[in-house]
């Protein structure tokens, strides 16, 4: 949904100009979808959060009543999860992990290492050994760079997998890193299957054929080996259109197919790591327009703030899904400027022409001090942009429920 939900739109407007932008979070609404996803899932798929998306800890507060666990990508990450949802299972993943990191998990008592090389499997069992002799033996989920053609990933927004990449192990590794784990080699280490995040955008048929590839890709491996899995991961990345916001992701057919994946491995639990799929619809970027101004036959309305906040257009290169929340006072003497045209582009603050929001909007008789919501930034938006660039003031934060909202710095 572009358009943003009451709770939302209410807030915005009633906002004054000097607290946008803003972004605006609607609890109730991510609860609910949460809730819809988590049902739509067999009983033996287990759904992890994966933070990396938004970890704001409201959010991550929120989603605790539908998620298994959390997955976490970095020491930063690990510490502030542990603290947001305390007692949560957390599965520590990421490339480059450092010693430092993995005694902080096992300290955490992280019961889940997704292993990225063999140097990682290495240093994960000497610290284990000497850091926390005493402690749970804690497992290990094999990060795999399947061999995957083309095709499995076809549609994809971003490829991890079947190619070149410096995410995971490849299949000759991934046997070494097997016989690490059932020789003797590494006791205080158990092995617990495979883990493998390919690709991201894709829809439910694609993901459905991925995570049969990884499956039936770890099943030989396993009979290979001679061992048996308990888990595989087949990772996140459920496609968020934002060219159409209404056209979801299918978790009904996606969680129908799991199902027949899982019948077909008794004894396995399947697991899976969305983030931007879980929260990017809960999320709204709010600000103000402060010009409207014509340049070479086009329009452009400047709003407060831009992608030094909301980044996600200019990483994906989309235009942002937005509405128009028109404001009929004025309160300033001079003139106030609008819109000629049908279209118009919205672009920030920033001393760059890459601070584009979005182009071509239809937005007919807009002016200056109109609101503009920016919808599904609930994901990959304040948390990946450049804060600091040109030292702008940070937006606010609020957090909104059907029956309470609460504020943040």
């Amino acid at each position: 949904m572009t358009a943003p939900t009451a709770a939302v739109r209410d807030r915005v407007l009633d906002l004054a100009a000097t607290e946008l932008p803003a972004y605006l979070y609607d609890l109730t609404a991510l609860r609910e979808h949460a809730a819809a996803v988590r049902a739509a899932l067999p009983e033996r798929v287990e759904l992890y959060y994966a933070a990396k998306a938004n970890p704001e800890a409201e959010i991550l507060a929120a989603l605790a009543p539908y998620v298994d666990g959390y997955e976490v990508s970095s020491g930063g990450e690990l510490a502030h999860v542990s603290k947001a949802v305390p007692g949560s299972p957390l599965a520590f993943g990421g490339p480059g992990k450092t010693p430092a990191e993995i005694v902080s998990a096992l300290e955490l008592g992280v019961q889940r290492f997704h292993v990225e090389s063999l140097h990682e499997l290495r240093m994960l069992a000497d610290l284990v050994t000497r850091t926390a002799p005493g402690s749970a033996v804690p497992g290990v989920l094999l990060r795999c760079n399947l061999p995957l053609d083309a095709a499995s990933l076809e549609g994809s927004s971003l490829a991890m997998g079947g190619r070149p990449t410096p995410f995971g192990l490849d299949p000759d590794d991934a046997d070494t890193a097997v016989r690490l784990l059932t020789d003797g080699t590494y006791p205080r280490l158990r092995l617990l299957g495979v883990h493998a995040h390919l690709a991201s955008g894709l829809d439910a048929p694609e993901q459905l054929a991925v995570a049969e590839s990884v499956v039936t890709w770890a099943a030989g491996l396993a009979a290979r080996h001679r061992v048996t899995f308990s888990e595989v991961n087949v990772g996140g990345g459920m496609s968020v259109d934002y060219a159409d916001p209404d056209a979801r992701f299918d978790w009904t057919a996606y969680g129908a197919g799991l199902a027949r994946l899982a019948d077909a491995h008794p004894g396995l639990t399947l697991r899976i790591e969305p983030g931007r799929a879980l929260t990017a619809y809960c999320g709204w970027y709010a600000t103000e327009v402060l010009d409207v101004k014509r340049s070479r036959g086009e329009e452009f309305a400047v709003v407060r703030g831009g992608t030094h906040h909301l980044r996600t257009p200019a990483t994906k290169g989309h235009d942002q899904p937005c509405t128009v929340l028109p404001v009929a006072a004025w309160p300033h003497p001079w003139p106030r400027p609008g819109a000629e045209g049908e279209r118009i582009t919205l672009t920030g603050q920033l001393c760059t022409p890459k601070d584009l929001l979005a182009r071509g909007v239809p937005a007919a008789g807009l002016r200056a001090g109109d609101r503009v919501a920016f919808g599904v930034a609930g994901a990959y938006a304040w948390n990946i942009s450049h804060h600091d660039f040109l030292m702008h003031p940070r937006p606010g934060f609020h957090f909104l429920e059907a029956d309470r909202a609460r504020t943040g710095a």
